[in-house]
């Protein structure tokens, strides 16, 4: 299989208001009420699929597969974070973005990001074979 319309530069993003439902101390990943980590990897994986997704043929998705990033920067309550992601290469498969993550001041996180192609019917099937029988 070839997705001939993957192609380096391909850009998505994905933007979210720092709520208390987003925060690491909602989250547990931490007690202070700020961006969680969790919350911004989730943001850039969004911005990742958006750059993609609208270029792959019928019954075809991408499923994160590795992320390398650094949480830069703390984001208080009621400020916006956008997620930008770049597709750097295309090998087989295997799709790795330049991911970053901007509030309204500064830039608060940016690392690598990889995703795999699949065919999701085969997908679906192998972890409905996995699935516990009750």
């Amino acid at each position: 299989m070839e997705i001939t319309a993957l192609q380096p530069g391909l850009v998505g993003e994905a933007q979210t208001v720092v709520v208390p439902e987003n925060t690491a101390q909602h989250m547990g990943s931490g007690t202070v009420a700020v961006f969680a980590t969790p919350a911004m990897i989730a943001l850039m994986e969004q911005a990742a699929v958006r750059a993609v997704t609208p270029h792959l043929p019928p019954g075809w998705q991408t499923v994160g597969i590795r992320v390398d990033v650094r949480h830069l920067a703390a984001t208080p309550l009621g400020l916006t974070v956008t997620a930008r992601a770049e597709l750097l290469k295309v090998e087989g498969r295997r799709l790795t973005f330049r991911v970053t993550a901007r509030d309204e001041k500064e830039l608060v996180g940016e690392g690598v990001h990889e995703r795999a192609l699949i065919d999701l019917a085969r997908f679906q099937e192998r972890v409905a074979a996995k699935a516990p029988r009750g």
